[in-house]
């Protein structure tokens, strides 16, 4: 396995997987409702103007997260198209 990085530190056109939630209760109830469980492939499509949030595709659906949401799911980076 590579090395862990948070979800909100992939660029724009890269993938991950996910590898580990560090949210607890309802945060971490909703991530796994949301598909964020162990080996789900993540891209992050494009960042909001402000930066913040950002569009990640999760099991075919396009879903928005906050950094500080993002920063609690750690991915292995699997590649860069952009």
């Amino acid at each position: 396995m590579g090395s862990l990085i948070p979800l909100h530190h992939l660029s724009p056109g890269s993938f991950g997987k996910v590898r580990k939630l560090t949210a607890q209760g309802n945060e971490r109830r909703r991530m796994l409702d949301l598909g964020l469980i162990y080996d789900t492939k993540v891209e992050s499509l494009r960042k909001s103007p402000s930066g913040d949030p950002v569009a990640y595709e999760i099991r075919g659906a396009v879903i928005a997260l906050r950094s500080e949401e993002a920063s609690q799911i750690l991915v292995e980076l699997l590649r860069t198209d952009r």
